[in-house]
């Protein structure tokens, strides 16, 4: 699968480039790289629609904008990702490198990632939002779902944090080929699916972690309700703006869970609930 990437350099620089992160997010984009000038955005070739994203970037009204567009193929993914990653600390805790950064031994976590076309590289806000979440939350023994595993960070960070089981699922082949090389790369043990929530059945997790977008979050929400243990499953979502705060949770409310709480940086938002029966 090849993705197209949009150099899109912008003027004045804030608050303009987390607006257009905001925006495109909301579509279907799935990785941001801030460069010195604006913002690298990526989405898969057969989602691109140039005059939409166009349009849509116009309609923001950004002062001065120039955007250079490039068809990324697999085999140059790797030099681009290296020559823009830089690694990821959260809270002093969980540090995501790739291997060609030093290490930081002195960090409890420390995953080493590599993206292979798949995305999910630990800058994001909901990324971050959701690795917190991970650190706070009781994974020991437990059973875990990464839905859009991508490149499998949440799920290489519950094995670490000692969790039974973890099984992630990406509607993408190379995430899913991407995860079982980082597991390796970090001596983990996790278990990569091609597919959507459909593969789901009757199976049961304790913890299901979906860092997606709204669209798919609201239509599959009642089958992550179904797949987590009665006894106090949790449910961690994010890809979501603090718009969607009350839809979302209205929609879980209806579907037997519990909010529990909330976490937010910039207009990004990641919330926890609780089955409760």
């Amino acid at each position: 699968m090849n993705y197209t990437e949009y150099d899109i350099s912008i003027s004045p620089l804030e608050p303009w480039r987390e607006i257009l992160i905001a925006v495109l997010g909301e579509g279907d984009f799935e990785s941001f790289l801030e460069t010195e000038n604006g913002v690298k955005a990526y989405i898969q070739a057969n989602l691109d629609n140039e005059n939409n994203i166009r349009e849509t970037i116009d309609s923001l009204q950004i002062p001065t904008v120039n955007i250079h567009r490039t068809i990324i193929e697999k085999q140059n993914w790797n030099q681009i990702w290296e020559s823009g990653y830089k690694p990821v600390l959260v809270d002093n805790l969980c540090y995501i490198r790739t291997e060609f950064h030093e290490s930081k031994p002195e960090i409890p976590y420390e995953i080493i990632i590599e993206p292979k076309m798949s995305f999910g590289t630990g800058h994001h806000e909901t990324t971050h939002l959701m690795v917190e979440y991970i650190l706070e939350t009781e994974m020991n023994g437990k059973t875990v779902l990464d839905m859009g595993c991508g490149t499998s960070i949440l799920g290489i960070l519950t094995k670490m944090r000692n969790a039974a089981y973890v099984e992630g699922i990406d509607i993408d082949d190379w995430a899913i080929e991407n995860s079982i090389e980082n597991a390796a790369r970090n001596g983990v043990e996790i278990h990569p699916k091609l597919g959507d929530a459909s593969l789901l059945g009757e199976r049961i997790f304790d913890v299901i972690l979906a860092n997606i977008n709204k669209n798919i979050l609201t239509n599959d929400i009642p089958v992550y309700v179904k797949s987590l243990n009665f006894a106090n499953g949790v449910l961690i979502l994010s890809g979501l703006m603090e718009t969607d705060f009350e839809d979302i949770k209205n929609i879980c409310k209806e579907n037997g869970l519990r909010f529990e709480s909330r976490k937010q940086r910039n207009e990004w938002i990641a919330l926890k609930f609780i089955k409760t029966n």
